[in-house]
């Protein structure tokens, strides 16, 4: 890589860092979340930091609430029954407020949970930067996408504890000093690729696991492989996020110095 494409690079990875920090750090960010709250947890409907009753009702979830809640649906002030959905949008579009906050409806492998996010969180006020490697054309890689015969699901633990299913499609490939190495990928909506990955710096030098992702592969199955791009998964900012762990196979027996390392607090 010439002088001037390694300069070029790295402003654009500094760009890409500071739009990630103030993404991560917007009103109803990552950093905003309080609690995930699942209804089968509530039996009665009660979620003590939530006001109202909320209960599922097969595909749905009912939601019943007095003047004295204080809540809002679809921006207009509630009282009665209504009948709701999983929130598909920006968290800020959910249906449902209680003032600032936006109760954000949650569907996960059949279970139901409302998730709380709080602009004034302390996690939010406590805030003060994104720690990460600065640029270094080491770690921006030539790889290549293969995609499996069918998708597959694997199970892994989840940060909450849960074991969840994990939806892979393929695996990159790339080379470090001479050695090739695979991680196993999923394909999102727009073509591009999903990782989730740890390795010798995780839960030491690093958060303990990382996520990557990779521009959708051309259609010769070419896609770079950039580490300076790894980031930190939500459950590093709050603790209420369910980022699934790496699936068997993502743990890269090298120290990756790139990329996104902790979140820096006050």
């Amino acid at each position: 890589m010439s002088t001037d494409a390694q300069q070029q690079a790295a402003q654009d990875r500094d760009r890409w860092h500071e739009e990630r920090t103030a993404t991560v750090s917007a009103p109803y960010g990552p950093l905003s979340l309080t609690g995930t709250h699942w209804l089968s947890d509530y039996p009665e409907g009660r979620i003590p930091a939530v006001p109202g009753r909320w209960r599922e009702d097969g595909d749905e979830v009912e939601l019943t609430a007095a003047p004295e809640d204080g809540l809002t649906v679809d921006g207009e002030p509630f009282a009665g029954q209504v009948r709701l959905g999983a929130d598909r949008g920006p968290i800020d579009g959910s249906r449902v407020a209680h003032g600032e906050r936006r109760l954000f409806v949650l569907s996960r492998e059949g279970l139901w949970a409302v998730r709380d996010f709080d602009p004034d969180s302390a996690a939010r006020r406590a805030f003060r930067a994104i720690e990460a490697t600065p640029y270094n054309p080491r770690w921006e890689l030539p790889g290549t996408f293969r995609p499996y015969d069918s998708s597959r699901t694997v199970r892994v633990e989840n940060a909450d504890g849960v074991e969840r299913g994990l939806g892979l499609a393929g695996e990159i490939a790339f080379e470090v000093d001479g050695t090739e190495h695979t991680l196993q990928v999923a394909v999102e909506h727009d073509g591009s690729l999903w990782a989730v990955f740890a390795d010798a710096t995780s839960g030491k030098s690093s958060y303990r696991f990382r996520f990557l992702r990779p521009a959708a592969p051309a259609a010769d199955g070419t896609v770079t492989v950039d580490l300076n791009r790894a980031l930190l998964p939500p459950c590093a900012f709050a603790d209420h996020f369910i980022c699934p762990f790496p699936p068997p196979g993502n743990t890269l027996p090298f120290a990756v110095e790139a990329g996104e390392r902790n979140r820096v607090d006050s």
